[in-house]
């Protein structure tokens, strides 16, 4: 590689900020937001040491160690508070950020015919990759620095500067290590869609398979790079050493996806695509068998990976049964219910994070329909004998049946994995029934993108807003004290928190009827509107 395949990189890095900048400055805002409001929430609510360490006193269980990772429990400080809680959550969600922000501009400008038009113009052949690169470490620093001084003019006491700069640089690092990772498998597929979920797929397996060896052996999370971050031991020993790491792993990946981009033809990838059957499918001789092959791969992809989440989350229950038998404290904390052991109790907790990320694969399946009509595929069906409502329903069909089937594997595999662990065993009927009715709510979701797409279909990305408030409010609600109508203005704030508590058909009822209604406006809308 020569200087010549880097020419006019910076005009088209500028290009590239530009096209983005919008997109960047929502995800700047929102992960400052997340991340400042919480330490400053806390301060008030736990203002004595006695508070915070009753705090840190259910913390000490597998399932929150799977799910939040360790933490610095003997002196659960504000900032130690804040760094145990969030860091490792807001860094998952900066990886998603670095995935989706440069796979726009690598795989996707190259799918769209952009990167062809691009480079017949006087610039190099590395120029595009390098210029997305570029702004993809500009938004890290920019991420890194605006939190990490955010945190530190916070004024509050545990919260130093070194380990808000710490904190910040690790978001920052974390979202430009999986910008590599996207880039890498960028020039690995042939299809955004493919590198897309491969790139999610590594994140996801990351985040679990440190989740697992946090719980069974320390030592192995060393492998994961959210096992940097939470060994950088943020606000107590500040391990600046695991950030250099991260950065240093990042490069490898930007070295290895610069040299694949040399040595490849455009539109092609080094993954072997299948080659299509001569003559097609029967099912494909209507919209949904048509709906359903698209989305086929990513929907098997999920599947697998709801199920090992799953499997992880169950995992732990036999050892958090353990602790919790050998807990005085938590057991007064935990006044046990009939029929229920403290380790079921806590189940609600885990069937939330659950379902919110099940919710995410049957939103992406209504999507596709949205994505299908700004490449401009919809007008060569619609020109044929397939009508609107067909078109639409065969969407529609398909994400419920995603929405149903994530939420179902990913229950079964909890109550397999925890049947397993515990030594009492686990009821199938009642953890099949608390996972599975979360499914109104996720059919709230689903019917918010049908009516986006039927009426407003520039507001699309409002849903994903939406799933974001629904997380933080679910996940950080109880330990920020928010009052409890923030939680009703979410589906899952209505879901009952079954196996503690009794199942009621009337909340179930009407979030599916509220879908329903929803569902049919969109479908109205789309019926009547232009096609882009």
């Amino acid at each position: 590689m020569t200087n010549q395949s880097f020419s006019n990189t910076g005009a088209l890095a500028r290009f590239i900020f530009r096209l983005d900048r919008l997109r960047m400055l929502w995800w700047l805002i929102g992960l400052t937001f997340f991340t400042l409001i919480v330490p400053a929430a806390l301060a008030n609510l736990y203002s004595s040491d006695q508070e915070r360490q009753a705090v840190a006193e259910t913390m000490t269980n597998p399932a929150m160690t799977a799910m939040v990772g360790p933490g610095d429990l003997d002196n659960y400080t504000v900032a130690a508070m804040t760094a145990h809680q969030m860091l490792l959550m807001t860094a998952v969600i900066a990886g998603l950020m670095g995935i989706l922000l440069i796979m726009r501009h690598t795989r996707g400008d190259e799918e769209d015919g952009k990167l062809e038009l691009i480079q017949a113009l006087p610039t190099g052949r590395m120029a595009y990759l390098h210029a997305a690169v570029l702004v993809q470490l500009l938004l890290a620093v920019v991420l890194a620095f605006v939190i990490g001084f955010g945190l530190a003019a916070l004024n509050i006491d545990s919260v130093t500067a070194a380990g808000s700069l710490l904190y910040g640089a690790l978001l920052g690092a974390s979202a430009f290590f999986f910008a590599g990772v996207a880039a890498v498998f960028a020039q690995l597929s042939a299809n955004t869609r493919s590198a897309t979920g491969m790139s999610i797929a590594v994140l996801l397996g990351a985040y679990l398979f440190r989740a697992v060896t946090d719980v069974v052996n320390d030592d192995l999370s060393w492998l994961s790079p959210f096992g940097w971050v939470t060994k950088a031991e943020v606000y107590t020993s500040n391990q600046w050493h695991l950030l250099l790491i991260m950065i240093g792993a990042a490069l490898l990946l930007f070295a290895a996806a610069y040299y694949l981009n040399a040595i490849r033809d455009l539109q092609r990838g080094f993954l072997p695509e299948r080659t299509g059957k001569r003559t097609a499918s029967r099912l494909l001789l209507h919209p949904l068998g048509l709906a359903f092959r698209l989305q086929r791969t990513g929907l098997i992809a999920w599947a697998a990976g709801m199920a090992v989440l799953g499997v992880s989350y169950g995992s732990v229950l036999g050892d958090m049964e353990t602790f919790f038998a050998s807990n005085e404290m938590i057991q007064q904390m935990l006044a046990p219910e009939e029929d229920l052991t403290l380790a079921e109790q806590f189940l609600p907790t885990l069937f939330v994070v659950i379902a919110i990320v099940a919710v995410i694969p049957p939103v992406m399946a209504m999507n596709k329909l949205r994505s299908e009509e700004r490449h401009e595929r919809l007008e060569h069906l619609l020109g044929r004998a397939v009508s609107r409502h067909q078109l639409f329903g065969a969407y529609l069909t398909v994400a419920l049946f995603n929405g149903a089937l994530m939420m179902f594997l990913a229950t079964l595999g909890l109550w397999a994995a925890g049947d397993a662990s515990m030594d009492e065993g686990l009821s199938f009927t009642t953890i099949i029934s608390s996972g599975m009715i979360f499914f109104p709510a996720a059919f709230i979701m689903i019917g918010l993108a049908a009516f986006l797409i039927g009426i407003a279909p520039k507001m699309l990305a409002a849903v994903w807003l939406y799933i974001l408030y629904t997380f933080f409010v679910l996940y950080l609600g109880n330990l920020l004290d928010l009052h409890a109508w923030y939680g009703y203005i979410t589906p899952f704030g209505h879901i009952p928190e079954a196996p503690a508590e009794t199942i009621t058909a009337p909340p179930l009822i009407t979030l599916s009827v509220i879908a329903v209604v929803l569902c049919a406006l969109g479908f109205a809308g789309f019926r009547r509107r232009d096609i882009d």
